[in-house]
């Protein structure tokens, strides 16, 4: 079975199960949602409904979702590991729950025409065994005796009898439920939020070898049992003060990587000898003339981070040293390293990025289209590192051998501002040659050059206005009705990218993978017009940010929110919100003020962001 295949069967099944299929979303989160930088799983995206808010496509809907997870890049190379995957989940707002979720995942995983047709004796699953409020860190959850219960009855269907493991979590016998604590079976996706206990279902890959008998946690760490879905029964939403609220309608969220499941079905020991990675690693010894069996840590790394960073790119995210651009940034310039070792001379980001494009266009039709914007910025990006790469790789070797087995953090400092080396990749360098880095000096010294920085930039205005005179308020207030005329002509997707005001005109970015057709363009300055004509009253009130976001004001991309945050708002004359956002910046009183809104100029900015010139005549 192909990923192309797997991902249509996976959303065909669903969609069967009355699920409507909704597209995946962006890595970059929604604007006012600084909790993480990239969309880290597929609940991501779907908070808001999970707390009760209504889904426009209803309460049943199924998607694969692209995802980024950042804390293990240094543990890339290792044969489980990886920074972008993609995860098939199905999903319910308050409608089914734990009996219909584990009976339809097991009747995907198991049935040989609409399903996976794995074998249901190959099966070992997990629930929460709770948490007893007498314990040190419990907060009084019980077990779940009732995915227990559908769990056996599952299996009874079969006519198989299963067992539940003991205290000791010991498979033997007919032991096919094992109930594991808080931090295996207990999902939440970040501090707070939606959270419950999961099942999580779990394949042998060797039955050659006899029986299933063991340890639990020994048979997994040994990749005998390798975990091909979960399951998460949302029935709590944890508060910032740790408390565990029952949320008033239960939800379901699973979770199913591509990648595992295809080398499951392949009967592929790793994730690396799919067919999602064969054909770069391909490229790679034709780059390098090594072989991937040899080297395999470092094709993995720039397999990996050039996929990564490919899919980044296309969702709009440009090289920088802050943010998301920073971890691009990193991402790049380690996989240029590796490239390094294996020989490569010449700038190859761009190759391995058409061969990511190549294997995802089918399901992911914005890479093609962003493909150009992607292959420049990799190219820009190699390019400015290999320039310095050679002497900061130098800068570094004379560090080390001046130092007694500590580098100073000025050291440090000096390759990441001058050679542009990130911290992680001079840390990762040290390591490999027995040395440490000083990351206190190092930070003391990053933090002096900000410091420099904001002095030196301490006269720019907010919100992107170079004055605010009247002029550039009411342009500033045209931006906010322009950002609700795209949403309403482009869809949801948009968010605002950056901008920047003058008294003569507006220049405006936003998230957008195509160029905007006429008729969009006239649609656009009709409803910003409409509102202009209208003379409604744009008013502020300040709020705290979870407020902010339950109303859902829109946010400036990149930006950080304190505890407190301005709210402007423009209401139509039914007192209905026209638009609303978060944002600093002075505004008109009235959107009579502003005179008639015209879009100068359509054009790409970078890969998929748009950006719009426009002046009020």
């Amino acid at each position: 079975m192909t990923a192309q295949e797997l991902r249509l069967k996976y959303l065909k099944f669903f969609e069967s199960k009355n699920h409507a299929i909704i597209p995946s979303a962006s890595l970059v989160p929604n604007e006012t949602d600084s909790s993480v930088l990239f969309t880290t799983a597929g609940m991501h995206p779907l908070v808001p409904y999970l707390l009760g808010q209504e889904h426009p496509e209803g309460k049943r809907v199924v998607n694969v979702q692209k995802c980024i997870r950042t804390g293990d890049i240094d543990d890339v190379g290792d044969n489980r590991h990886l920074t972008f995957f993609e995860m098939m989940g199905n999903w319910s707002f308050g409608d089914y729950f734990k009996k219909e979720a584990i009976s339809w995942s097991f009747e995907f995983l198991t049935d040989k025409e609409n399903g996976l047709g794995l074998d249901p004796k190959r099966l070992y699953v997990t629930v929460f065994k709770g948490e007893p409020a007498s314990s040190a860190d419990g907060d009084g959850i019980p077990r779940d005796e009732e995915a227990i219960s559908v769990w056996k009855e599952t299996f009874k269907k079969i006519g198989m009898g299963v067992e539940v493991a003991g205290e000791d979590e010991v498979i033997r016998g007919d032991v096919r439920i094992i109930p594991l604590g808080k931090d295996d079976n207990f999902w939440i996706a970040g501090e707070t939020g939606p959270c419950g206990g999961d099942t999580e279902m779990f394949y042998d890959t060797r039955p050659e070898e006899g029986r299933v008998e063991g340890k639990f946690g020994e048979l997994v760490d040994s990749f005998r049992l390798i975990e091909i879905w979960n399951d998460v029964f949302m029935e709590f939403n944890k508060t910032a003060e740790g408390k565990y609220e029952k949320l008033a309608k239960p939800n379901v969220d699973t979770g199913m990587g591509v990648e595992r499941t295809l080398a499951v079905l392949g009967g592929q020991r790793t994730v690396f000898e799919t067919e999602l990675f064969s054909s770069i690693f391909e490229k790679i010894e034709e780059l390098s003339t090594k072989k991937y069996e040899e080297n395999k840590r470092e094709f993995r790394i720039i397999a990996d981070h050039i996929k990564a960073s490919t899919f980044i790119i296309s969702d709009g995210v440009l090289p920088s040293n802050t943010g998301r651009g920073y971890v691009l940034r990193r991402l790049i310039r380690r996989a240029v390293r590796y490239g390094r070792l294996l020989g490569i001379e010449k700038n190859f980001a761009k190759e391995i990025s058409q061969i990511v494009i190549d294997l995802h266009k089918e399901f992911y039709t914005e890479l093609e289209y962003n493909k150009q914007g992607i292959f420049d910025e990799l190219e820009k990006e190699e390019e400015k590192f290999r320039r310095t790469l050679e002497k900061g790789l130098n800068e570094l070797e004379k560090s080390l051998t001046a130092s007694a087995m500590n580098i100073s953090g000025k050291d440090v400092f000096d390759l990441y501002q001058t050679y542009g080396f990130p911290l992680e990749l001079t840390k990762e360098i040290a390591k490999e040659k027995g040395f440490v880095i000083n990351e206190v000096d190092f930070a003391e010294e990053l933090k002096k050059h900000q410091e420099k920085s904001r002095t030196a930039s301490a006269g720019a205005f907010k919100g992107g206005l170079q004055d605010s005179g009247d002029q550039t308020k009411r342009l500033h207030t045209a931006t906010h009705l322009l950002l609700a005329a795209l949403r309403q002509v482009l869809g949801d997707h948009v968010y605002q990218k950056g901008s920047n005001i003058t008294p003569e005109r507006l220049r405006f970015d936003f998230s957008h993978g195509e160029k905007m057709t006429a008729k969009q363009i006239a649609q656009v300055e009709e409803l910003v017009n409409g509102a202009i004509e209208a003379r409604l009253k744009v008013s502020f009130e300040e709020v705290t940010l979870d407020e902010a976001r339950k109303r859902n004001a829109m946010g400036v991309f990149g930006a950080k929110y304190g505890d407190w945050v301005k709210v402007y708002s423009v209401f139509d004359d039914k007192g209905r919100v026209a638009s609303s956002e978060i944002c600093g910046g002075p505004h008109a009183e009235n959107t009579g003020e502003l005179g008639n809104f015209k879009i100068k100029k359509e054009e790409a900015s970078s890969a998929g962001v748009r950006r719009i010139k426009a002046v009020l005549e």
